[in-house]
């Protein structure tokens, strides 16, 4: 049951992402207040998160998508919500929508009208620049931080308290991400501000993709989590969420992460990718699955320990990757990758004097 179901409808929107012929951005109409994740008591951490999944959707109500082309030209698209309060924006890019140099985010604006009047927000939208050659495709739970979110029903109800009572603030990060995310190339690029559509901001020096088994109510939360801890902000790929036997099965956090880095992978051919994840959803072998069938386009797999004895599936992952010849960094924390780093040609501070055949010479070889 909703907290504020009679509030007027607002639009949300998540961080959308595009190529030269296509954009990606999705939103959702909601009737609930803007998200807020000060510090603050229990009692009122609690209420705020449980708000978070009492969220009421609107379902039929139309949006407008406020396009400006790099020629100026301004143009609305038009959508209307699904039952879940989603539209799902695909959108053809007529006329050239080549990049600038460095990665940027650049403001849409959406339209709609309420019981107060007419309304717009903005939206941001990743854009890669023609120097990139090299992208991160990163998992967020236990990678970066414990959601308590995702596995099996015990382990939801085990972490609950956790997700309910903590602020972005209060959780912990993984030791060393935001150090090795940067290392990465992911300087914080945040998109802040009132803007127009057309805008552009810098983003991290890399583009940065997230994708994630949590719900998407929580997207509000972990860009606050992220900004906070310096960790470089992306397109973030969520899932709809609901308490039943398919959003706790394992087989569909790993069928969702797939589909979504596979994605990714399409929308930018020119692309290599680095995917980062941990041993704790079945990452290992999903992203050997996908490295080896795109052993052009990934170009490093780096997994954080978090379990115990390798599974047999994970060594058959681990023994592909090596036939492969796709570097691999298995480690229980971010400060000993530095070294891996180092050794393919990783490093932007030119500790790497040496560029091996992996990563490195790959992104040389696409900007050139």
């Amino acid at each position: 049951m909703p907290f504020i179901a009679t509030a007027p409808a607002r639009i949300q929107p998540y961080f959308g992402y595009r190529n030269r012929e296509r954009l990606f951005i999705t939103v959702r109409a909601l009737r609930s207040r803007k998200s807020e994740f000060g510090k603050r008591g229990k009692w009122r951490a609690m209420r705020t998160m449980m708000s978070q999944f009492a969220s009421h959707e609107v379902e039929d109500f139309p949006v407008e998508l406020e396009l400006a082309s790099p020629s100026g030209e301004t143009r609305r698209h038009q959508g209307v919500t699904d039952k879940e309060g989603f539209v799902h924006f695909d959108i053809r890019l007529e006329g050239e929508w080549d990049y600038e140099e460095h990665p940027q985010w650049e403001t849409v604006t959406f339209h709609w009208k309420n019981s107060e009047g007419e309304q717009c927000v903005d939206g941001h939208v990743l854009a890669p620049g023609t120097a990139t050659g090299l992208a991160m495709i990163s998992d967020i739970d236990d990678t970066i931080i414990e959601t308590g979110i995702t596995g099996n029903f015990r382990a939801v109800m085990r972490n609950w308290r956790r997700v309910l009572m903590q602020m972005p603030e209060e959780r912990i990060l993984v030791p060393g991400a935001d150090m090795f995310y940067n290392a990465l190339g992911g300087n914080p690029g945040l998109p802040e501000g009132e803007g127009h559509a057309g805008d552009h901001q810098y983003a991290s020096r890399r583009p940065f993709f997230y994708v994630s088994s949590s719900p998407w109510n929580l997207f509000s939360y972990l860009v606050t989590y992220m900004k906070g801890r310096g960790l470089p902000l992306g397109p973030i790929m969520l899932r709809d969420w609901g308490l039943n036997r398919e959003t706790f099965g394992s087989s569909s956090h790993g069928a969702h992460k797939r589909a979504a880095i596979e994605g990714i992978i399409a929308t930018y051919p020119e692309l290599k990718f680095a995917l980062i994840g941990d041993d704790s959803q079945g990452d290992l072998t999903a992203f050997s699955d996908i490295a080896v069938s795109n052993p052009d386009r990934v170009r490093a797999v780096f997994i954080r320990k978090v379990g115990e004895a390798m599974s047999p599936e994970e060594l058959a992952a681990k023994a592909a990757l090596e036939a492969a010849d796709i570097p691999l960094w298995l480690g229980e924390g971010y400060d000993k990758g530095h070294d891996f780093l180092a050794s393919i040609g990783l490093l932007d501070d030119g500790e790497a004097e040496k560029i091996v055949d992996s990563v490195g010479k790959g992104e040389t070889e696409a900007a050139e």
